[in-house]
């Protein structure tokens, strides 16, 4: 049969035509992993690393010197404020206390019959049985003596308080460290260099840490509130223990350009430990109905940020979003995308405008253009 050339020309576009409709269909689907961006209230959280601190440190040292009789007390002990921890041999300042008072005793009288001789004398003066020079004389030395009871009383009180400093108690509750002097030991008085033990307060607790001073701001707005503080332990438990902001310091740290914090911790059940390192969490305020979407799709390019919107017909398109901030595994978008649209989260190397996805949806289902 011969094809005249009209007919020729006409099969050769349709065979084209079937061609090229047949390449469309084969484009290839790009399989991808998607997310739906969300409106949610998302904390404000700074993430830093602390060391915990406790509330109060106190060095124990004796105000008097002597030797140890008793320690009352076991090392790694809790202690209240003003328990008795050591009791140094009290004999010497007992011996002291009693001599002080016998002086004080003598002066005593001695000043008092110092002081009935100076009232006679001033009869006498008017009587002119005495000189004035006689009568000055008198005088002062009752008031001579009267001064030395005064000072008298002064050793008595001291000599009274070194009695009572021969029983070294705590100045503070906490728990007791390592033991450094035992029974029978000479100690020396005021000697911080030499301390007895250490008594550090655990309940509550600080934890010490440090953010940028860009941050600073926002935490000046909002520490009136003592916002909540979250720690715990690295690789530990990402919930952790709660606590309060109580402490901003009042300058930046020129060489690492990040301000102190601290917060407290009311520790009662002693999760955190003196020197320890921690993941620290500070919630400075709510965000409300903020937009955030997986932190992996977004996409960092010279251009700026984006993500990959997969549109109805599973279609991609490159759209530029600003981001907010990250908070933690998500990052919050400030403009660019909408509630419930869907982003590509794994998979944007292989993508360009105009590429056509296929994922699955949460059930397990698969998803793409039809």
């Amino acid at each position: 049969m011969r094809v005249s050339p009209l007919g020729a020309l006409t099969l050769v576009l349709l065979v084209a035509g079937c061609g090229g409709a047949a390449a469309t269909r084969r484009t290839p689907k790009v399989a991808v992993a998607v997310a739906s961006a969300e409106r949610r209230d998302i904390p404000y959280v700074i993430a830093a690393s602390g060391t915990v601190e406790p509330r109060q440190t106190a060095t124990i040292s004796s105000p008097v010197g002597g030797i140890i009789q008793r320690v009352m007390f076991r090392e790694g002990q809790d202690v209240t404020e003003g328990q008795p921890l050591f009791q140094i041999d009290p004999r010497p300042f007992q011996t002291a206390l009693a001599q002080a008072r016998g002086i004080l005793a003598r002066d005593i009288a001695q000043a008092k019959a110092a002081r009935t001789e100076a009232d006679r004398s001033q009869t006498m003066l008017e009587q002119q049985l005495i000189s004035q020079h006689d009568y000055d004389t008198a005088h002062s030395n009752a008031e001579a003596l009267e001064a030395t009871v005064h000072a008298d009383s002064a050793a008595v009180l001291t000599a009274r308080l070194n009695l009572e400093y021969s029983t070294v108690r705590a100045p503070i509750g906490g728990r007791t460290g390592k033991l450094m002097v035992h029974v029978g030991d000479l100690v020396k008085a005021n000697a911080p260099e030499s301390p007895l033990v250490t008594i550090n307060e655990l309940h509550p607790i600080l934890v010490r840490f440090a953010v940028p001073q860009s941050e600073l701001p926002l935490v000046q707005r909002h520490e009136d509130a003592q916002p909540k503080t979250w720690v715990s332990p690295p690789g530990g438990d990402s919930i952790g223990v709660e606590g309060r902001l109580t402490f901003v310091d009042n300058q930046v740290d020129g060489a690492t350009g990040t301000v102190l914090l601290k917060s407290e911790f009311e520790n009662r059940d002693a999760l955190l430990w003196p020197g320890e390192f921690v993941n620290v969490r500070l919630s400075l305020f709510t965000e409300r109905n903020a937009i955030r979407v997986p932190a992996a799709a977004v996409v960092n390019a010279q251009s700026g940020t984006f993500v990959y919107v997969v549109k109805a017909d599973s279609t991609v398109d490159m759209r530029p979003v600003k981001v907010a901030r990250t908070a933690e595994e998500w990052s919050v978008i400030a403009n660019g995308l909408a509630p419930g649209e869907r982003v590509v989260t794994d998979g944007q190397l292989r993508l360009s405008p105009g590429s056509r996805a296929t994922w699955k949806d949460p059930a397990g289902g698969a998803s793409s253009a039809r």
